[in-house]
């Protein structure tokens, strides 16, 4: 399937809040993914992986995480600027990151190529935790969450968070997705995170894989492309029953 890329911009409470999207060209609505990236935002690594989603028939929108702190675009780079992304997770506030999150929710179902009825969240590493987060709007049907980072310590970003203290509050299905390598985040940490999905009785499944931390991740000695693989075949699997 073909697949088209734009830059959408919608008001957000305390600016432009930037979305790079990726959808199937052509006439009609399809569901919608909420996508949430990494630290180092959209970058062409990340899109890459909106491109791929996008080819099974999804409006793929990634909502950049920077834009209150760094100029509307902002990508950091991998090598050179990681000091600078982590210094900008550290400075996030949760509060602002849902808000955000919101509002381009609210401004995306409204576009003409969104089946409105069919949402879904994404999220990697720290915009993992985001999508995690994203879960709790009653719109979204299903969320994928790849290594996210600070749920098990109650932390997103730089800032306290009540993820898993409100995880009863989901009521689409999730599926979680780990590398066994991470050291961001411990087979202790795991073990609280699904803890407490158990005792919500919240609908998820969980995979671990023998990798690292962003082993989805299609750049440097970390990437895994048979686990990616098995990861892409789950999420489109899911997405697809819950539409």
């Amino acid at each position: 399937m073909l697949v088209h890329d734009t830059l959408v911009d919608v008001d957000g409470p305390a600016g432009v809040v930037r979305c790079a999207l990726s959808r199937p060209q052509g006439e009609g609505r399809h569901p919608l993914v909420l996508c949430f990236p990494d630290i180092f935002g959209n970058s062409e690594a990340h899109r890459r992986v909106c491109r791929r989603l996008a080819g099974h028939g999804f409006v793929v929108a990634s909502v950049e995480p920077w834009g209150r702190q760094h100029p509307v675009g902002t990508v950091f780079d991998f090598d050179a600027d990681r000091a600078a992304a982590l210094a900008a997770m550290d400075r996030a506030k949760t509060a602002a990151v849902d808000e955000d999150r919101q509002a381009a929710l609210a401004a995306l179902v409204r576009a003409p190529y969104v089946d409105d009825g069919a949402v879904f969240a994404l999220g990697f590493c720290y915009g993992g935790h985001l999508a995690l987060r994203a879960a709790l709007e009653p719109a979204v049907k299903a969320t994928v969450c790849c290594y996210p980072t600070g749920v098990h310590v109650d932390q997103c970003g730089g800032d306290a968070a009540d993820t898993l203290a409100r995880v009863g509050d989901i009521r689409g299905e999730l599926l979680l997705v780990w590398g066994r390598h991470d050291p961001h985040i411990p087979a202790a940490g795991r073990a609280r995170i699904h803890a407490a999905l158990e005792a919500a009785g919240a609908r998820f499944e969980a995979r671990l894989y023998d990798a690292d931390h962003a082993f989805l991740r299609d750049v440097g000695p970390r990437y895994e492309p048979a686990a990616t693989d098995h990861v892409f075949a789950a999420m489109i699997d899911l997405f697809r029953r819950r539409r």
